[in-house]
Parts: C-alpha cells; sequence; structure tokens
C-alpha cells in the first residue's frame, strides 16, 4: 500500500530535533511521498532543502495568508526564482485567503493571492490553497482564472457543500486533515462524502490536527494512514482503494514521478476485475477511457493483450474474491475464446464469474453465444444506456451501425433463457423518462435493473 502527505510543515523547528525518526515512521507507513509547503520565503527555502535532502518529499514554495501585510511583489518573484531553480519543486502554495484569524488586511491578501495564482499559470504549477471564512473573496479570485489552466488542492477544507461545489466544477481536488477522524466531525464527514473520490487528496498537516487516536500529540506524515478507515467506511470500498485512488490523484496533480503500471487484474472492494482488451466496438463520448487510463486508481491503458496463460497467472486466489469480473478498458466478447477458458478455470476453482459487455457478441462472433456462456458464467451486466436503436446510436457509436441494438435485446433474451442471470444497466445521463423506459424493458425481458452515475466508475 501506498501512501501520499499532500500536506506536512516538516520544515518547522516542531521536527528539528527528530527528522529522520520521523521519516522512518512515515516509510513504515507506507508513504512513498511527502509535499513540504512553504508558508513564507525562509519556510519555502527550508523546503526545498528537506526535498533535495530525501528522496521522498517535495516541496511546494507560497506565502500564507497570514503573512501577506508584509508581503509584496518582491516575496513573489523570490517564490519564483527558488521555484524555478529546483525541480524538486511540484507546486505553489501554501497560498490563499483567511478572514478567521485576520492577521492581515483583507485587501493584502487579496493582491498576494492573485499574484500567487499567476505565478502558478506562469510555471505551469499547481496550487495549494488555504480558505478559511473567504469563500466568496476566494470565488471570485479564482473565476477570473477559470480558463488559465489553474489546478490545485483546498487543503483541509472547512466550507459548506455550496463552495464544495464550487471548487469541484473548477476541477478543484480536496483534502481533510486529521479532524475528519474526531468523533463529533460530522459536518465535516457529511462534507466530505459529497467529494468524488477522483478528487480526494490525503494530508496530515502536521504538526496540527493530529488524527484519532493520537489526538493531542503532535501529528506526522505516518498518521496519514489513520484516516483511511474513516474514508474507506464513507466511501465503502477497502482501505487499499482509497490508498491507491488518493495516491494516483496526488501523482496526477503534483506530478510526483510514482511508477504506475498498466494492470491485468484489479481488485475494487472484494471483486477482483480482468482487463482482458482495450478494444471495443462503440465509441461511446461519455467512457471513461476517453478522458483518463485510469480507473479507482488502477492503470488500464495495455500495451498488449495478455494470453490466457498471463491472465490465469493472476488467479491464484479465486476463493478470495466475491466474483471474478471481465471488465476492463474494452469489449471483453472480443476475446470471447479467452472470456470461455479463463471462465471455466475459474469455475473449476469455485469461483463466480461475471461479464460486463456492451451485449454486442453475438455480432462480434457471428453466432449467438449465450450457449457457450451457459455454465461458466454466473451473471452478465449489458450497458444499454438508452431505449431506442436511434438514440443509442447516436449515443454509442456502434460499429455495427443501427443492427447493434436488435442485437443486444436478442443477446439478453439468450442469456436469459440458458438461465444466466442478466443485469440490464444505463446511465443516469439519459434522463429520466429513458431511464424509465429502459428499466421496464429489462423487466420485460426479464432481466434485473440498475442504474449507473455518470464519471462513477467501478
Amino acid at each position: 500500500m501506498k501512501l501520499v502527505d499532500t500536506h506536512c510543515h516538516l520544515n518547522f523547528s516542531d521536527y528539528d530535533k527528530d527528522l529522520p525518526e520521523v521519516l522512518t515512521r512515515a516509510k513504515t507507513a507506507g508513504l512513498v511521498r511527502i509535499i513540504v509547503p512553504g508558508t513564507d520565503i525562509k519556510s519555502s527555502i527550508k523546503a526545498v532543502e528537506l526535498a533535495k535532502k530525501n528522496k521522498m518529499i517535495f516541496a511546494a514554495v507560497g506565502v500564507h495568508p497570514h503573512e501577506a501585510d508584509d508581503a509584496g511583489v518582491l516575496d513573489v518573484e523570490k517564490l519564483r526564482d527558488i521555484a524555478v531553480g529546483s525541480d524538486k519543486v511540484i507546486a505553489i502554495g501554501e497560498i490563499g485567503l483567511d478572514k478567521y484569524k485576520n492577521y492581515s488586511k483583507i485587501e493584502n491578501q487579496q493582491k498576494l493571492f492573485s499574484e500567487c495564482l499567476r505565478l502558478a499559470r506562469t510555471l505551469d504549477l499547481p496550487v495549494i490553497i488555504h480558505n478559511r471564512r473567504a469563500g466568496k473573496e476566494m470565488l471570485d479570485i479564482l473565476k477570473k482564472f477559470k480558463n488559465t489552466g489553474i489546478k490545485g488542492v483546498f487543503h483541509c477544507f472547512s466550507e459548506d457543500i455550496s463552495f464544495l461545489n464550487a471548487i469541484l466544477e473548477l476541477g478543484m481536488y480536496v483534502s481533510f486533515a486529521g479532524n475528519i477522524t474526531f468523533k463529533n466531525a460530522f459536518d465535516s464527514r457529511k462534507t466530505a462524502q459529497a467529494v468524488p473520490l477522483e478528487k480526494l487528496l490525503l494530508e496530515t498537516d502536521s504538526p496540527f490536527i493530529t488524527p484519532e487516536p493520537y489526538r493531542g500529540k503532535r501529528n506526522e506524515p505516518a498518521y496519514v494512514k489513520n484516516l483511511l478507515d474513516v474514508y474507506a467506511k464513507m466511501y465503502k470500498l477497502s482501505v487499499e482503494d482509497v490508498a491507491r485512488v488518493t495516491t494516483h490523484n496526488a501523482n496526477k496533480l503534483f506530478n510526483l514521478g510514482i511508477k504506475e503500471k498498466g494492470v491485468i487484474a484489479y481488485a475494487i472492494r472484494d471483486s477482483l476485475y480482468l482487463n482482458i482488451t482495450n478494444r471495443c466496438t462503440n465509441r461511446c463520448g461519455f467512457c471513461t477511457r476517453q478522458y483518463s487510463n485510469f480507473v479507482k486508481g488502477h492503470k488500464l491503458s495495455l500495451g498488449s493483450e495478455p494470453l490466457a496463460g498471463e491472465i490465469i497467472q493472476k488467479l491464484k486466489k479465486v476463493s478470495k474474491y466475491k466474483e471474478i469480473v471481465f471488465c476492463g478498458f474494452g469489449e471483453a466478447t472480443l476475446r470471447l475464446n479467452t472470456v470461455i477458458k479463463i471462465a471455466a478455470y475459474v469455475k473449476r476453482q469455485g469461483g463466480k464469474v461475471r461479464l460486463t459487455t456492451n451485449g454486442q457478441g453475438n455480432l462480434i462472433a457471428g453466432y449467438s453465444i449465450a450457449p457457450k456462456l451457459k455454465g461458466i458464467v454466473d451473471a452478465v451486466s449489458v450497458s444499454l444506456n438508452e431505449a431506442e436503436a436511434d438514440m443509442y446510436s447516436r449515443l454509442c457509436c456502434p460499429s455495427f451501425g443501427k443492427k447493434a441494438y436488435s442485437a443486444i435485446m436478442d443477446f439478453i433474451k439468450e442469456c436469459v433463457e440458458q438461465s444466466i442471470k442478466v443485469e440490464v444497466t444505463c446511465l443516469d445521463m439519459i434522463g429520466g423518462e429513458a431511464v424509465s423506459a429502459c428499466r421496464k424493458m429489462a423487466k420485460d425481458l426479464g432481466a434485473e435493473f440498475r442504474m449507473r452515475h455518470l464519471d462513477v466508475v467501478g
């Protein structure tokens, strides 16, 4: 399990006496990267020095809003010089606005924040944003940079869901500190539930806001692991799922150099998914692979298609999983013989098999494939997504044209006739009437129905 603490002030004096021990405990806990942000010129320089000495540490340079009254153009220029002088600087931060403590005048904070955003845009670096009770002012500034490529994270998030939705629309990431684990942190956890996992990062904000059960002690990077149980319960995923996705998110945003290899078999919750091809007979505009190579932190783009033997080698502990699912970045029935070989192997091992498909297997093979699936495939999930042939063709652009839809209907019927459990799915994006029509169609065909949500994959 690999973890990233995206906000930790190891450049503060709190760690002067035992930093080597702190880093050893971090490594033992599974951390592979720690981001140390600056809060002024001095601490930014120290963050860079720490990053130079430690492979796992990366630096961000910034001036905190508390320092805005004493900061000026020269400080922003110094930040630029520090940033371009080291390849371990991966962000501009900690920067932002703070109307809670009001250590600096808000107009000075706004000016400094805007200048730091311009610097981030110039250097094409993400930002690490501090915001406390300055939501309106924050959004007013960010909206001016909306189409400039500014990206980043709101760390130690403390605003409401309305503000959360606004920054998510701007493409921002979000992180919560150790207070998310506090017994009375109901509001924070409720807000966190509205954050898509693909937009969540982990942080400790050390040495502050120590999570349970260490509350009251100095915080440190190793304790980031204590956030995982909260998020796993929240997202109904495993601790490993949360760790993998948040690490990928951090790697993607901050370019941390963590190697992520394409996978053939990948676990989500208690199911094992098999990614056997990236080819597909549809060209759906909403498909995940149109905008990302990853699903729940797993890289699914393949350099070549794995052989059946390679896939079976990944199935040494079939009994460990609730089901083995053919569901990767392509249409599995394009490799029907491979599906049959592997499904038969799984059944011999006492496992259950589910096939996720666009339902065009009959057209691909040139014959009815349901009889070949009987006895080795327990369930089939068919991505229908529309209740009319013309609409389906426009939405999914099947290579078989308009005949694809009727072939999908035939495939569903034939699977039901072969006593294979069938689930018809569609996306909520098609609208309530179309969803209702798909639901009725599934019932008429003897299949179950499940509605999926756009951009929620895995």
